[in-house]
């Protein structure tokens, strides 16, 4: 699990694990990581962590929240991120760092490569090399979760759940991408950026990042909140402007 170094104002460090999804920070003693500083809200911020990933989001604070000296409303975490909360900074360190042949990197769609990401998919299906639109990791980072364990062939072992989206609008109506991942991310950074996780039991999707105080990607209708929120065959999602109906495979 990744874990933030905590240090104060004199000085003194502490760790803390990421060892649940939902790590609360701020000054009152109720938090998971509780900073003694005038400069910091009650609860300040929160980490949310899926699988090997970690996303910061600001809670609305008074003096705000900063990652590498910069605002930020949500932000995906990237190994040796430096969090300044009022008088703290908080350093992140991530699993498995440098291990590069044991993760994937994750899918991010950066605005006007929608659609390449997608040709990418199919590209690899058929044994075509990937066009660079589609190169991994950006603005937002790199993805550590691990690929599902492949599905197992005896003949009474149920075959793991399959998803992937399908582009019901806009010039992308019709292309479709595999959730072959343990993690895919998707979206625009900066605009709206959700990530799906494939579980046991099925896909998550939760939102990740974007505008602060913009809008929520939807499921069905309906804006996503801080907890994830399982998909069921035939949902469709909303997000930076495209709907995507889930379907399972």
């Amino acid at each position: 699990m990744g874990k933030l170094i905590v240090t104060d104002s004199s000085g003194q460090t502490k760790d803390f694990p990421l060892s649940k999804e939902r790590v609360t920070i701020g000054r009152h003693a109720d938090n998971d990581i509780p900073l003694n500083d005038k400069a910091v809200s009650g609860h300040h911020a929160v980490v949310i962590t899926i699988l090997q990933d970690s996303f910061l989001e600001d809670l609305d604070s008074t003096n705000g929240t900063q990652v590498n000296s910069k605002q930020i409303a949500k932000h995906p975490l990237s190994h040796g991120d430096v969090i300044s909360i009022g008088r703290n900074t908080l350093r992140y360190e991530g699993e498995g760092q440098g291990a590069d042949d044991d993760f994937e990197k994750t899918m991010i769609l950066k605005p006007g490569q929608f659609g390449a990401a997608f040709d990418a998919q199919v590209n690899k299906a058929t044994g075509a090399p990937a066009p660079a639109a589609a190169s991994l990791g950006s603005s937002l980072g790199h993805s550590h979760g691990h690929s599902p364990a492949p599905s197992l062939s005896a003949t009474n072992t149920p075959k793991p759940i399959l998803g992937k989206l399908r582009v019901v609008s806009g010039p992308n109506q019709g292309k479709e991408l595999e959730l072959s991942k343990a993690l895919t991310t998707i979206g625009k950074p900066g605009v709206q950026v959700a990530a799906i996780t494939r579980r046991a039991d099925g896909y998550y999707i939760v939102h990740v990042g974007g505008q602060a105080g913009g809008a929520k990607p939807l499921v069905n209708g309906q804006s996503l909140d801080t907890q994830a929120r399982k998909l069921s065959d035939g949902d469709v999602v909303e997000l930076a402007g495209t709907q995507m109906k889930f379907l399972i495979i």
